[in-house]
């Protein structure tokens, strides 16, 4: 990579981390066709949905690398991307004022998506505040703390898949289903494959550091089969929407075979390389996966 100036663009460019972008557009996208299926797509509040999710995940991604910096780890971690802190990208100070730019950019978005949709919900808006709060809050405890005790699978599962899908569908069509929360947990299996690799290709380096991720905790034969089922489970919930009558059982067929087909692919790659900077090639494929897993199923849905 050619030398990066302290503080440019391409610097800030590199820090965003742009390919961890996929993992907050799915859920808007799957939660944006449900509600589509059910004849309440809003554009506007999905726009909305849209803008906020990458903001917030642009926002945690600053978060974890200042304080990776601080704490050090960067230091043990040598195989994974580089932290632009780390590297002299970006000094720590102006990496604050990012932190703090993007948080504020997330609480506009919110208040906006909350101006436009409130007059219509249930609650009157208030519900919108709690889960805005509740997202703020969850991107600083992961970094902070909670990926250090091995819940970042969990955080994923409602930060990645329940929470974003489910408010998603919510603020278009203002209630809750069943269909939704399964979605929701279809997505958030479908992006957790991308912590799953993460975490399994930097295990050596998080047991140095202290990050007791279930990876570190219970080993390497036992994250390789997390990756396989994770997946796998993302593929077969949506036989739900098969049984609810609002997928046929060919359209489920051809969408998520494709994508558990390509799954298995990178789970072989992953299972032949297993460890070293190797694997970085195995995230890419799996960021890929995930936002193929999306674009088909809303295509079907939709």
């Amino acid at each position: 990579m050619k030398e990066v100036k302290k503080n440019s663009l391409h610097a800030w460019l590199l820090a965003m981390r742009p390919k961890t972008l996929t993992g907050a557009l799915v859920p808007v996208i799957l939660g944006t066709a449900l509600a589509s299926s059910d004849g309440q797509l809003d554009v506007t509040a999905a726009c909305l949905c849209a803008v906020f999710a990458c903001v917030m995940q642009i926002a945690a991604n600053f978060i974890n690398d200042l304080f990776d910096f601080l704490k050090g780890s960067d230091r043990a971690d040598r195989l994974g991307p580089k932290r632009a802190c780390a590297e002299g990208w970006i000094s720590p100070a102006a990496m604050k004022r990012g932190i703090l730019l993007t948080v504020v950019l997330g609480v506009c978005t919110g208040v906006a998506l909350l101006i436009y949709t409130a007059p219509t919900l249930p609650l009157g808006g208030w519900e919108l505040i709690v889960i805005g709060i509740a997202c703020v809050a969850g991107a600083f405890l992961y970094t902070l703390r909670l990926a250090y005790m091995g819940w970042g699978d969990l955080l994923v599962l409602l930060f990645f898949g329940l929470v974003p899908v489910g408010a998603t569908y919510y603020v278009q069509a203002h209630s809750l289903t069943a269909n939704s929360l399964i979605l929701g947990l279809a997505a958030g299996l479908a992006v957790d494959t991308l912590l799953v690799v993460n975490n399994y290709r930097d295990r050596e380096q998080d047991a140095i550091s202290g990050k007791r991720t279930l990876i570190v905790r219970f080993g390497e034969p036992f994250g390789r089969y997390l990756y396989l089922l994770m997946g796998l489970l993302a593929g077969l919930l949506p036989l739900w929407f098969v049984v609810e009558g609002k997928l046929h059982f060919n359209e489920y067929l051809w969408t998520m075979g494709i994508y558990l087909a390509l799954h298995m692919l990178t789970w072989k790659e992953l299972v032949n390389i297993r460890q070293g900077k190797e694997l970085n090639a195995v995230l890419g494929e799996t960021s890929r996966n995930m936002l193929i897993f999306a674009l088909l199923l809303a295509i079907v849905l939709y």
